[in-house]
C-alpha cells in the first residue's frame, strides 16, 4: 500500500483533516510571502537546473511523460503546469517538497513534452474536463487514490475541476488565480478592456492565421507571453529554451488551439464530456481543503484577497499573495513550496 493513501489515513482524513486544515488556514496569512530568493540553494534560481529523470506511463488515452520525486509512500502531490510553460516551472519546487517527504508527480499535459496520444485518430481535444480526467487516469495508473492537486494557469483550472467533480481523488487543491473553472456562457460576455487586452493571444488563436502563426512561431509567441505575463521576472535564454522544447510535441498546436477556441465557444467538445461540462457550468462548490494564490505582479489580472470567489470554496480555504507574476512556482519556488506544504502538512 506504499503507493496509495491507506485506508486508515483515508478514514482519518475524512474525520479529522478538515479540522486540521481549518485551524492552519484560519491563521492570518501574510499579504506578501518571503522573497523568491529566500532559502534558495545556489544555482536554483529561476529553474537554473533541469528536472528529471522522466518516466513514461500509459494512462487513459495517453502515454504520459512525467517526473517523480520523493518517497514512494509519501503524501502524493500532483504539480500541473499551464500554457505556454511546462514541467520545468516546478524544477525548484519538486525537490523542496520531496525533501519534506512528499511523493511528487509532475506530468506534461496533453500536447506537451513527451506526452503522446495512444491512438493516432484520437480527437485532439483540450476542454477542461478532458484535461482533468487525464490526471485522474494518471493517478489510477500510479496506484494513487488521492493527491494534493496543485496548479497555475491550465493546471489551476484542472485542479479546480478535479476538486469540483472528483473530490474523492483530491486530498486538497492549490490553485493560482482562485476559482477559474471555465463557464462557457460567461465567456461570451465582454470583460474590461484591460483584461481583454492581456488575453490577445486567445483571439489570435481563434483565427486560422493564429493557428498558422502558432505553428510557425510557437517559441516567439511563448517568449512574448512569458514577458507580459510576468513583467518582473528576469529569466534567461537557457531557462526559456528548456521549457520551449516541450512545445515541439506533434500535438501541441492542435491542443492549444482547441483549448482556447473551446473556451470561447468556437470549437465543440466531445459528447462524452458533456455531462461533466454541464455540472461545471453550474459553478459547483469545491469542498476539499484549498489554498488559493495570486502573484502580486501578474500581467494577467490583479492580486486580490480572494474574497471574490470565496463562495465557490468550502469552509477550509486559505489565500496568499506571493511576490511573483503569472508563473508563480518558477518565479518564487521557495515561497510556493512553503505554501503548498502549509496545506499538505496539515493532511499528513
Amino acid at each position: 500500500m506504499s503507493h496509495v493513501v491507506d485506508r486508515q489515513r483515508r478514514s482519518f482524513l475524512a474525520g479529522a483533516a478538515a479540522g486540521l486544515v481549518a485551524a492552519e488556514l484560519a491563521l492570518p496569512l501574510p499579504a506578501r510571502a518571503a522573497s523568491p530568493g529566500s532559502s534558495t540553494p545556489a544555482g536554483a534560481r529561476d529553474g537554473a537546473h533541469g528536472i528529471g529523470p522522466i518516466r513514461q506511463l500509459r494512462a487513459g488515452e495517453l502515454d504520459v511523460g512525467f517526473h517523480e520525486a520523493g518517497p514512494a509512500d509519501g503524501l502524493p502531490v500532483l504539480l500541473l503546469h499551464g500554457y505556454p510553460y511546462d514541467i520545468h516551472s516546478y524544477a525548484d519546487v519538486a525537490p523542496r517538497l520531496a525533501a519534506r517527504g512528499c511523493r511528487v508527480i509532475v506530468p506534461w499535459l496533453r500536447g506537451y513534452g513527451s506526452t503522446r496520444f495512444l491512438r493516432a485518430d484520437a480527437p485532439r481535444n483540450a476542454q477542461q474536463s478532458a484535461v482533468a480526467l487525464d490526471q485522474v487516469a494518471l493517478l489510477d495508473a500510479l496506484g494513487i487514490e488521492r493527491a494534493v492537486v496543485v496548479g497555475y494557469d491550465w493546471g489551476a483550472r484542472t485542479a479546480c475541476v478535479m476538486g469540483a467533480l472528483w473530490p474523492e481523488r483530491c486530498l486538497g487543491i492549490v490553485s493560482v488565480g482562485g476559482y477559474i473553472v471555465t463557464n462557457l456562457a460567461a465567456s461570451t460576455r465582454p470583460l474590461p478592456a484591460e483584461t481583454e487586452h492581456a488575453w490577445w493571444y486567445q483571439y489570435y488563436f481563434a483565427t486560422e492565421n493564429g493557428r498558422a502563426g502558432l505553428a510557425a512561431h510557437r517559441r516567439d509567441i511563448a517568449r512574448i507571453l512569458w514577458r507580459t505575463n510576468s513583467p518582473q521576472w528576469r529569466f534567461d535564454d537557457a531557462t526559456f529554451e528548456r521549457s520551449a522544447a516541450a512545445f515541439d510535441n506533434p500535438d501541441h498546436v492542435d491542443i492549444v488551439i482547441h483549448n482556447y477556441r473551446w473556451r470561447l465557444g468556437l470549437a465543440a467538445g466531445q459528447p462524452g464530456f458533456a455531462g461533466h461540462e454541464k455540472r461545471l457550468a453550474a459553478r459547483p462548490v469545491i469542498s476539499v481543503p484549498a489554498l488559493t494564490i495570486d502573484g502580486d505582479s501578474s500581467g494577467i489580472g490583479h492580486a486580490t484577497d480572494g474574497s471574490g470567489y470565496a463562495a465557490r470554496f468550502g469552509d477550509h480555504r486559505g489565500h496568499r499573495v506571493l511576490q511573483a507574476g503569472h508563473n508563480v512556482p518558477q518565479e518564487a519556488p521557495q515561497a510556493f513550496a512553503d505554501a503548498v506544504w502549509s496545506l499538505a502538512s496539515a493532511l499528513r
